[in-house]
């Protein structure tokens, strides 16, 4: 028989995000940490960059404020910026209480560097794999928490919600949660839920996101009665590592951010003719540069290259680059890497506000898969694990005040699993996942135009059919959960890059390359704006 649980907080997720609210939240609390792999297997891990704050006395809040208000095209909700910029310090000095290990200077100071778009070295990092130290360190504290419970191998079905269970009011208190070790959806109750999922990269057919950003806290917000907003701001790395069998390897931000030059495969830089920034230009104008560049010359990919710098320099602040190049037959400090754009993070998703409650009661959403206002029409490097730092402490305290007035969750049912059978046609979600995510790249990638997203729109529709009405008949796996909430995803991001009748930040569209007078968010309402995902 499957499981039923309860607890005081159920925490969607195992991310830098989720383990933030989990760790700060006050002990008497009963909190459960759900992971669709290991706990460590959540997108932090891959972050190499490091987390930007002001942390340095040249530097100032007001600075980072600017470049980050600069870099989100007009789009930046500035009070958001503010709140995140101000509480940074105090995040990091929370991470470093907490035992990450950030790498130092000779004077046995912080090293601080710098990556596109910031006008200051403010990023604090531990060498180039800064996100394993932060998950790793993380989850060796919450699993010392005799109130933390890590539950692994679990993936988010829906959330429960008075609605659905009608009762009155709008209030989360649960979800049904598919357990991949024995195939059974288990029923959790809690009295207040936190998405913590990430984001929804794995639409595309690139990405430079490990396998579970498969979008499904978006996707879950959504059915449940949450609005998205600007969906449609999709951030593309402009270099993840080309190789057949590399997968999704990136080439953090900070190789250009110390130097390093992107060159043509006749070896000459190309950026000062699309920014007088050049390699240290915004991801979203670099990345449109390399996808002209690509197609200009019809070339599979381009080149990075630091190789001028000496090896000792490169081996020492890129060492997890440098042993992963090697593994591929490339030694960067002799010989440009190969590289080409990759989907890398969603800017859009649920949104939120700066306790990050949804729409929701009881539901709140944080990191990646949030919608807070921070990131504009493009994120800023660097700016993203601060953001989950920020307000994951943020959503903890809320809970924190709110918890004595909140009462225990309402009962459910368990899942019901007597109507479906087993599936005997499982080719039709391979067959229709690769569709997804090819007619995405092809047709809402980089540069897009309104026929792209028509064609676009016509798939997704016929998918949303056709996975509605297998995800009614055939009990639920991992693969058939995540092209549910992709094709949903995939309909928000069409529909969102349909409404915006220009080109800002992330968004470029040839029909309406130039920019609006009036700036504003897109959002999408679940209960007026009906897409047609099961």
């Amino acid at each position: 028989m499957p499981q039923s649980y309860e607890h005081d907080v159920l925490i969607i997720g195992s991310g830098a995000a989720g383990l933030t609210v989990a760790l700060n939240l006050p002990t008497h609390l009963r909190v459960a940490v759900l992971s669709k792999g290991k706990i460590t297997s959540g997108a932090t891990l891959w972050a190499q960059g490091g987390i930007a704050a002001v942390l340095d006395n040249e530097d100032s809040v007001e600075d980072h404020i600017s470049d980050t208000l600069a870099a989100g095209a007009g789009l930046c909700h500035e009070d958001a910026v503010r709140f995140t910029v101000e509480h940074g310090k105090e995040s990091i000095d929370w991470l470093v209480a907490s035992g990450v290990d950030f790498t130092k200077d000779d004077n046995a100071q912080f090293h601080l560097t710098r990556e596109g778009g910031h006008s200051h070295r403010r990023i604090i990092h531990a060498a180039d794999a800064t996100g394993h130290a932060v998950s790793s360190t993380l989850s060796q504290q919450a699993a010392s928490r005799a109130n933390i419970e890590l539950m692994e191998s679990r993936v988010a079905v829906d959330v429960i919600t008075h609605r659905k269970l009608g009762l009155p009011g709008n209030r989360c208190v649960g979800a049904y949660v598919l357990n991949l070790e024995d195939n059974h959806v288990e029923l959790f109750r809690a009295r207040f839920v936190v998405i913590a999922t990430g984001g929804a990269s794995k639409a595309y057919r690139y990405t430079s996101n490990p396998d579970g950003a498969s979008g499904d806290g978006i996707a879950i917000a959504w059915r449940a009665g949450c609005r998205t907003a600007n969906m449609e701001f999709n951030q593309f790395h402009p270099t993840c590592l080309y190789h057949p069998h590399a997968k999704s390897f990136l080439i953090t931000e900070a190789v250009r951010g110390e130097g390093g030059y992107l060159r043509l495969p006749d070896g000459s830089r190309f950026m000062e003719q699309f920014d007088s920034r050049g390699e240290l230009a915004p991801r979203d104008i670099v990345a449109r540069a390399i996808d002209h560049e690509m197609k200009r010359l019809g070339a599979d990919h381009l080149y990075l290259d630091i190789s001028h710098k000496p090896a000792d320099f490169i081996r020492r602040h890129f060492p997890t680059i440098y042993e992963k190049c090697l593994e591929f037959g490339v030694d960067m400090t002799k010989e440009p890497i190969p590289v080409v754009p990759a989907a890398h993070y969603t800017c859009g998703g649920i949104m939120t506000d700066h306790r990050s409650r949804t729409d929701v009661n009881q539901l709140y959403a944080v990191g990646e898969v949030a919608f807070t206002g921070l990131h504009g029409a493009n994120r800023m490097a660097s700016n993203s694990l601060l953001e989950c730092l920020v307000y994951g402490r943020a959503a903890a305290a809320d809970i924190e005040r709110c918890a004595t007035d909140i009462p225990p969750p309402a009962e459910a049912p368990d899942w019901d699993e007597s109507q479906v059978r087993d599936s005997d046609e499982d080719v039709v979600i391979s067959h229709n996942w690769d569709e997804l995510r090819h007619f995405m790249w092809d047709y809402v990638g980089i540069v897009r135009t309104t026929k792209r997203l028509q064609r676009a729109k016509h798939r997704v529709d016929l998918l949303s059919r056709e996975i509605g009405e297998f995800y009614s008949n055939y009990r639920v796996s991992n693969d058939l959960l995540e092209l549910r909430n992709l094709v949903t995803i995939a309909d928000l991001i069409i529909c969102s890059a349909m409404q915006r009748r220009e080109s800002r930040g992330l968004h470029y569209t040839l029909d309406y390359p130039g920019l609006l007078h009036e700036v504003k968010d897109t959002v999408l309402v679940p209960t007026t704006f009906r897409t047609k995902s099961p």
